[in-house]
């Protein structure tokens, strides 16, 4: 295929209520959309849609929205216009050499394995290899001002019929959180939470009183960076570890488990640097044992939808954070939201990422168009 052009679409959207981790709270979401137009060998001209999951500000990784949209304007689109023979395997490779950046290879990546699988009339599910018709749907709980307000807000998630719950923690708000929840719903409920390298080792002793109340697993409770003591970490807690902010590629989750740092792998595509290397790892983890699920970014539909198709893959046993549109959203940008029943998320079966993108409500969020062409 030949890529003819790229067009960005910056949006802000509300959030249905405030969503708080140990690096800030987020009342929109603002991100871009990738929106590609490619040429095929028969003439035949697509269109594909991907979604860029930076945040507005450099607190999860080092990379942040505008810098993202910099990135995509200045470097990666000139090197994809220059290929004449441009497939979503070849995206990676053609984009090597510039360092890091993966969120933002990534969103290009995206558009370009949409509007080809569309070409193909294939769904990505089908591209990918999924098992399964629909994904288990867990839900991300915020850091809340209370106890008691965690313990209502999980409940009503709880009562919705999602699967599985994660809550986020930091210092100051974590053990007596966790105990409320497991007091209030009990042993049985699969529960696990996320401190977004909010802890350092020397919290250790603190982070091992978590392994009381029986965690499915802790998600990155150290630094980004800090592959070897999250090991040591391992070493001294029952509860699972788990990365997150630390496996930004294939590579990096082979030495997390060759270190012992991590049972469990949360897998974002846009922190590795696209779908197909969030595939790379999960048949890299299954082949060591590791479990591995999908996590989220407060995606759109366009994200939601692709995350559901990787979710389906058999090495995922543990539920993502595949939620329903309307956990974050009260109106989503695609026709057809994404909808959550009876605890589960049903994979998209169409061509591409199986959604589409609604005119008027895309019109309604966007704060900006940037237009890109060879």
């Amino acid at each position: 295929m030949k890529l003819l052009s790229l067009r960005l679409h910056h949006l802000e959207m509300p959030l249905v209520a405030p969503f708080t981790t140990s690096f800030g709270t987020q009342t929109v979401k603002r991100c871009f959309l990738v929106e590609a137009r490619l040429e095929t060998a028969d003439g035949q001209v697509v269109t594909g849609w991907g979604e860029n999951v930076a945040l507005d500000r450099p607190v999860y990784s080092p990379e942040y929205l505008d810098g993202a949209a910099d990135v995509v304007r200045r470097w990666l689109a000139p090197l994809l216009f220059a290929a004449d023979d441009l497939t979503a395997e070849t995206v990676g490779h053609r984009l090597h050499r510039i360092v890091g950046n993966q969120m933002a290879k990534a969103s290009v990546e995206m558009a370009v394995l949409d509007a080809q699988l569309r070409a193909e009339g294939r769904s990505f599910a089908s591209y990918l290899g999924a098992v399964s018709a629909t994904v288990p749907s867990g839900v991300s709980v915020g850091i809340q001002d209370s106890v008691e307000a965690t313990v209502g807000v999980i409940g009503g998630y709880l009562d919705e019929g999602y699967a599985r719950i994660k809550l986020k923690i930091q210092p100051g708000a974590d053990i007596a959180h966790v105990a409320a929840v497991r007091r209030e719903f009990g042993d049985d409920l699969p529960f696990q939470v996320d401190a977004n390298a909010a802890y350092t080792l020397v919290d250790a002793a603190h982070l091992r009183r978590l392994d009381e109340f029986g965690l499915l697993l802790i998600e990155q409770p150290l630094g980004e960076a800090d592959i070897r003591q999250h090991a040591e970490l391992a070493k001294l807690m029952h509860t699972p570890i788990c990365l997150d902010e630390s496996v930004v590629s294939a590579e990096a989750a082979a030495d997390a488990i060759s270190l012992g740092a991590a049972a469990v792998i949360n897998i974002k595509p846009g922190r590795v640097g696209g779908y197909l290397e969030a595939r790379r790892i999960h048949d890299l983890a299954r082949a060591h044992g590791i479990a591995v699920w999908c996590g989220g970014m407060l995606e759109t539909g366009i994200g939601r939808a692709a995350n559901a198709a990787l979710a389906a893959l058999p090495g995922f046993t543990l539920p993502g954070d595949i939620s329903g549109s309307d956990r974050f959203y009260a109106e989503d940008i695609i026709t057809e939201p994404i909808r959550m029943h009876d605890g589960v998320v049903d994979v998209p079966t169409g061509p591409g990422f199986g959604v589409e993108i609604d005119p008027e409500r895309l019109e309604r969020f966007r704060t900006s168009v940037v237009d890109l062409t060879p």
